[in-house]
């Protein structure tokens, strides 16, 4: 299993709607800040990269086929190298009003 789209869209901008919509059309776990939650043994693999270790996005991914939503969000130009046949997707909103 392979990274097949990467989201580039901050928080708050649809992303859990949009991990519903593509774990449907893509039949496969789509990343999002959730599983942070679900596991916090992602959490210094997430803290080693912001630092500048970028991992095996291949190896840490294996079993997404996507990545929306932070932490994913902001290494979107790193995923999208590694994942080069991925679109990357941005998701916007019109307001900051919740």
């Amino acid at each position: 299993m392979t990274v097949r789209l990467v989201g580039a869209g901050l928080p708050r901008t649809a992303t859990h709607s949009l991990k519903d919509a593509l774990q449907q059309l893509l039949g496969a776990p789509c990343y999002h800040m959730i599983e942070v939650f679900e596991h916090p043994e992602h959490v210094p693999t997430w803290h080693r990269a912001v630092k500048g270790e970028i991992p095996d996005w291949e190896g840490f991914l294996g079993g997404y086929e996507a990545a929306v939503d932070w932490p994913a969000s902001a290494f979107w130009r790193e995923l999208a190298a590694s994942f080069p046949d991925a679109p990357v997707l941005l998701s916007v909103r019109d307001t900051a009003e919740i």
